[in-house]
């Protein structure tokens, strides 16, 4: 499993358009083989900042989902709404299997 986490600070004016684009994003999402998990998490202390939390069964699909139609309807529709460029980072999940500890 590989673990990308995307975190965006979003313009205030735009929060609940970004919130819906990025729903519709991960309801498609979750449904590519390659994507286990894919959550959308809005910060309750600051309403303007997200994280993408997408759960990927291997390193290719990662790069698959880059290429789906969902993503790219995505990516155009929010590119105006960070306020910030988004960064992300890479994770693996230490747990033994999936029942976790």
């Amino acid at each position: 499993m590989l673990i990308v986490m995307v975190s965006i600070r979003v313009k205030p004016d735009c929060v609940e358009a970004f919130a819906a684009a990025s729903a519709d994003n991960a309801r498609h999402s979750v449904q590519e083989p390659g994507i286990a998990r894919f959550d959308v998490l809005q910060s309750a202390d600051d309403p303007t900042r997200f994280s993408l939390v997408e759960v990927y069964r291997d390193v290719e699909a990662t790069a698959a989902h880059k290429e789906t139609e969902h993503y790219a309807r995505w990516r155009d529709t929010v590119a105006d709404m960070m306020a910030e460029p988004r960064s992300s980072s890479k994770w693996t999940n230490r747990c033994p299997d999936d029942s976790g500890w």
